[in-house]
């Protein structure tokens, strides 16, 4: 999605899926706790007005309306988080697997010299 966009142009705009079937209206969206960059929308859906949590960067801004690359029931049947609160690493990793996508792999640690390679003795 456009990373320039303000974030809070995109609460209260409608939400659809793949097919183009109306999921809802975003109702919050979430920053990346490094960068402060848009990640993640809750979708108020559906009769009992539940917050759906869908993913920001393969979803498009369309005419204004967000356009989720998703199923709609893939998207209804997604951790239910409660909004108004942070998502913990833990959460965002819930609902990354939840849409089958890549998470980025930790950074490698540090190269560190710990000692003595075996076998290597110290000359003095």
């Amino acid at each position: 999605m456009q990373t320039d966009i303000d974030p809070r142009h995109l609460i209260g705009r409608k939400a659809y899926d793949r097919n183009g079937t109306r999921i809802g209206t975003i109702d919050e969206v979430y920053l990346d706790d490094a960068t402060g960059v848009p990640e993640w929308a809750a979708i108020r859906t559906g009769l009992f007005s539940r917050d759906a949590f869908v993913p920001l960067e393969p979803s498009e801004l369309i005419d204004g309306a967000l356009h989720v690359p998703f199923e709609r029931t893939l998207i209804k049947d997604a951790p239910d988080f409660g909004v108004g609160r942070h998502l913990s690493p833990e959460q965002e990793l819930q609902l990354y697997h939840h849409y089958g996508l890549d998470v980025g792999s930790p950074p490698p640690l540090p190269d560190r010299d710990f000692g003595k390679l075996a076998g290597q003795e110290e000359h003095t």
